[in-house]
């Protein structure tokens, strides 16, 4: 009977499926990769070096997950769009490394409308019950927590965090270092570094917390506040506002970043309540 590990096996270990699971012939596993009982790989699957998966895993699809990821009971990954104009076509989903993805996290392929691909970056924690769209495209560092549901075509950029029960529009953006609290509709895109939060989401201030573990500077963070306090809580026009903002991005590439997102929004973007 094989053993099953639960914790990263070394590099050199062959796979550990467990005498329940079923696993596809053609379905690829790297080495010291782990399957739990009752869990189902399909022909297409790939899964990289020491990644563990738990019990009652469903991975269907053309899905590539990378190395050193822990997926936990009943996730379902790389199962069909829930998108009526799917049609069968060929689409894939593709998972960095160190992932962690908690119980019952659901995450879809792409579909042809939208570039025929779904893509987690790495070091993402996703909690239970997650669930990522079709043609999504999640950056790296990333937590949505337990629940929160982004719907199909939606960017999130690095070091996002996205709040339990946070419903999220279709083909709307997620800045980077941006927090979202719990409960939020988000319709219009979330700006970089933003604390965000309501029905629909608003903008309250800079993400202070996430700034200052991400290692950015007090003078950074001193440039930020002075840009949102006009971005987002005066009387300005957003083009006035911007416009006003201009002239000290080039000197700081979290301002240029911040304000080359505000005029890519197709969109809009969160104001203040």
């Amino acid at each position: 009977m094989a053993r099953v590990r639960t914790q990263p096996a070394p590099a050199d270990a062959p796979p550990a499926v467990h005498p329940t699971a079923l696993v596809h012939p053609e379905a690829r596993l790297g080495e010291g990769v782990s399957v739990g009982p009752y869990t189902v790989l399909g022909a297409h699957v790939t899964v990289g070096p020491r990644t563990v998966i738990g019990a009652h895993c469903v991975l269907e699809g053309r899905t590539t997950i990378g190395a050193d990821c822990e997926l936990f009971t009943g996730a379902v990954i790389g199962s069909i769009p829930q998108d009526l104009k799917y049609q069968g076509e060929a689409s894939q989903l593709v998972i960095g490394d160190r992932n962690k993805i908690r119980e019952y996290v659901t995450i879809n392929v792409g579909t042809a409308g939208g570039g025929g691909k779904t893509v987690i970056g790495s070091d993402c924690l996703l909690m239970a019950y997650a669930h990522v769209a079709h043609d999504c495209v999640v950056g790296h560092h990333v937590v949505i927590a337990n629940s929160a549901a982004l719907a199909g075509h939606i960017t999130v950029e690095d070091r996002a965090v996205i709040g339990g029960l946070v419903g999220v529009h279709q083909f709307v953006r997620v800045g980077t270092l941006s927090i979202i609290g719990g409960c939020s509709r988000v319709v219009q895109d979330i700006p970089p570094y933003a604390t965000c939060v309501g029905y629909p989401a608003a903008v309250f201030g800079l993400n202070n917390e996430g700034l200052r573990r991400a290692g950015v500077s007090p003078e950074v963070k001193r440039r930020l506040h002075r840009a949102f306090r006009v971005l987002f809580h005066s009387k300005l026009s957003m083009s006035h506002a911007l416009a006003q903002v201009e002239r000290d991005a080039e000197r700081c590439p979290e301002l240029a970043h911040l304000l080359a997102f505000i005029r890519a929004s197709k969109r809009g973007v969160a104001r203040s309540a």
